[in-house]
């Protein structure tokens, strides 16, 4: 009878244990960087009760699992060993967010964060896109003919677009005074990003964006003084 009893009171408590919000944030990944995956969820009381598990969808193994107030990471599949942390000493206040250490194209794709607490248990997933982008530097070039604006970022992928802007009354957009080229950087993968801005004038603001769909860099110079146009 005590063992019937008790097996009854478990099934009890698991069928009325109600749900926890859990919330999901991300941004892009920028590869060879460390990047975050966010998750929080409504705090637990004590952390020996709180359990956090972060898989990825098309991987067998578990991406991270951290429970009675440490990680356990048995069964942690072979790509994510050695990179990935949960912020411990915020768990109790209910952030279950993962750092992902040295980030790679192949990192993409869906996640799912799920918490169990005293509480409850909840669960929320989020697409991870991967790529890379840098802010982009601008200066002006001088020549005798004519001056020009080089706006130049180190790191880009997938293939951006450039766009120019001035400040004028009307934004104008100067994309089709510019010339843009993209060169491969040495592990194949990113590319150096160079735009030259032709026709430009004294006393302007100009900005150069540059973005691709997963992030957006942009940068802004003025130009003041006299400049050398070119002539028609």
């Amino acid at each position: 009878m005590p063992r019937v009893f008790w097996l009854a009171a478990v099934l009890y408590t698991s069928r009325w244990r109600r749900s926890i919000s859990v919330t999901t944030l991300t941004s892009a990944g920028n590869i060879g960087e460390d990047g975050i995956l966010g998750c929080t969820f409504e705090p637990g009381i004590k952390l020996s009760n709180i359990e956090i598990r972060w898989a990825k969808t098309g991987v067998s193994g578990m991406v991270h699992e951290f429970k009675g107030g440490k990680d356990h990471l048995n069964d942690q599949d072979e790509v994510f060993k050695g990179r990935t942390a949960i912020f411990a000493e915020q768990v109790i206040g209910g952030n279950a967010s993962l750092m992902l250490r040295d980030v790679q194209l192949s990192d993409a794709g869906a996640y799912r964060c799920s918490v169990t607490t005293s509480k409850g248990n909840g669960e929320a997933g989020l697409e991870y896109k991967t790529g890379a982008f840098s802010s982009p530097e601008m200066h002006v070039d001088y020549n005798s003919s004519m001056d020009t604006l080089r706006c130049e970022a180190p790191r880009w992928f997938p293939q951006p677009v450039v766009i120019w802007t001035s400040h004028n009354n009307i934004r104008d957009n100067l994309s089709e005074v510019s010339n843009t080229s993209f060169k491969l950087n040495s592990e194949n993968v990113t590319m150096n990003v160079v735009s030259v801005l032709h026709n430009i004038t004294a006393n302007t603001t100009y900005t150069c964006v540059i973005k691709n769909d997963i992030a957006k860099a942009t940068g802004d110079i003025r130009v003041t003084g006299t400049v050398h146009s070119s002539t028609t």
